[in-house]
């Protein structure tokens, strides 16, 4: 396609599109885990009864939305860049590593509405109902929410890469594979470490 066409647009609009889809998923999915979650264990059964049924649907609406526009743009933006590009049998090294962090995020995505999603309906309807759902669903949620929130450190992370370093280094390298260890098991323990400070934390203002 010449440049002259609407592809660039198209680009940009994609990308804006991931960009600001991805803050809201991103921020929705710190907020459940270091803030929501910590929360709803101290509120008592009559006090959930009122908040959850009005709290979560609108959380987990923008939750579950913002990650399927997240996906769906950051797949229309990959496939729009190598378009543009030309590029078919190969990529250069930046672009692996995006595609790493998207095989990351799918994984997310995938959580999101097939996991974490199904069974939060199932707690809020058993919370409106006052027959509270199987204990091992809300065990279930918070730990795919938690894979994620894990997940998300090392992704967002190859997506930065990519762009910067990460055009100089091949993820099949040495180097490359210990950049992946390195960043998974660094972000993971600065994940844990938040959610597990995030039960701490004073009220007092």
């Amino acid at each position: 396609m010449e440049d002259s066409s609407f592809l660039p647009y198209a680009q940009f609009l994609a990308r804006w599109i991931h960009y600001v889809s991805g803050v809201c998923w991103i921020g929705l999915l710190y907020f459940l885990n270091l803030v929501n979650v910590p929360l709803q264990g101290k509120l008592d059964a009559s006090i959930k009864k009122s908040l959850v049924p009005e709290l979560m649907p609108r959380v987990l609406f923008w939750f579950r939305w913002a990650a399927m526009f997240t996906l769906l743009s950051g797949l229309a933006y990959y496939a729009l860049y190598f378009e543009a590009t030309g590029l078919r049998a190969s990529a250069p090294n930046w672009t692996i590593w995006i595609l790493l962090g998207m095989i990351l995020g799918s994984i997310m995505w995938f959580n999101v509405w097939f996991v974490i999603w199904p069974n939060q309906r199932k707690i809020i309807n058993g919370i409106k109902s006052g027959n509270p759902a199987d204990p091992s669903i809300p065990k279930k949620a918070t730990l795919f929410s938690r894979i994620n929130t894990f997940l998300s450190v090392p992704m967002l992370f190859f997506m930065g890469f990519g762009r910067h370093a990460g055009g100089n280094i091949s993820l099949f390298s040495l180097e490359g594979i210990l950049v992946v260890a390195i960043a998974g098991g660094v972000g993971a323990l600065v994940v844990w470490f938040s959610i597990r400070q995030s039960f701490t934390i004073s009220t007092e203002v």
